[in-house]
Order: C-alpha cells, then sequence, then structure tokens
C-alpha cells in the first residue's frame, strides 16, 4: 500500500469516529419539549441559539471531508489497478517437440492387456 493510500485510509478513520461522535452526542429534533417542563434553561452552553448551528456545521465540514477522502482512495485504488493492469500476463511458452523427450514405453512399462500391471519393473 501506497503512503498517501495508507495517509487517506487513516485520516477517513479518524474522520469517521469523529462524525459519530459528534451525531451521538447532539441532541434528537424532539428533545425540545423538555423545555415546556423547565428544563429549557440547560442549553445555554453553546449562546442563546443552542448548539445546533455550531455542532451542524462542524458535522456538515466532517461529512464533506469523509466524501472527499473516500474520493480520493477511490482514484488511488483506480490508479493503482491501471498500473497492474499495464504490467500484462505472463504468458507460457510453449516448446517445440524437437525439445521435448520423445521416448517410447519399454514393453516392461506398458499396461498388461486386464489393464492391471502385476509386475513392478526393475530400474
Amino acid at each position: 500500500m501506497s503512503t498517501l493510500e495508507t495517509v487517506l485510509l487513516s485520516l477517513l478513520v479518524i474522520d469517521a469516529l469523529a462524525l459519530i461522535t459528534l451525531i451521538l452526542i447532539q441532541q434528537g429534533k424532539g428533545a425540545d419539549v423538555g423545555a415546556a417542563f423547565g428544563s429549557g434553561s440547560s442549553n445555554t452552553v453553546f449562546g442563546s441559539s443552542g448548539g445546533a448551528t455550531a455542532m451542524t456545521r462542524l458535522t456538515t465540514w466532517l461529512a464533506i471531508g469523509f466524501f472527499v477522502i473516500a474520493f480520493g482512495l477511490a482514484y488511488t485504488a483506480k490508479e493503482r489497478s491501471e498500473q497492474a493492469g499495464n504490467l500484462g500476463i505472463p504468458q507460457v511458452i510453449e516448446r517445440s517437440s524437437e525439445n521435448a523427450l520423445d521416448l517410447p514405453l519399454s514393453d516392461d512399462l506398458a499396461p498388461a492387456a486386464g489393464g492391471q500391471n502385476d509386475e513392478i519393473p526393475e530400474f
């Protein structure tokens, strides 16, 4: 694996873990119902607009980064497969009959008429 592929794969894993973590810590849309029962003031950590805008923007940028890195990995994989295709397939070289040893079987090594050879020839 080339260095670029290793770096992109590492960045993709880090981005995916950050994206998962960020999505899991965000509140759902139905979480604002609790504000009607007196717990509305607990969401003032990120200001009066809440954390939705900052976290949403960060989630958007992490998702864009995830797709860009994934496309970069796909491009490197395509380039690698094209390079492997240019190497070619090894070919088998056929030998002519002049180089082959054409030795006839002797009578001692030929199979018997019944299909089985009872005697083992001595060499």
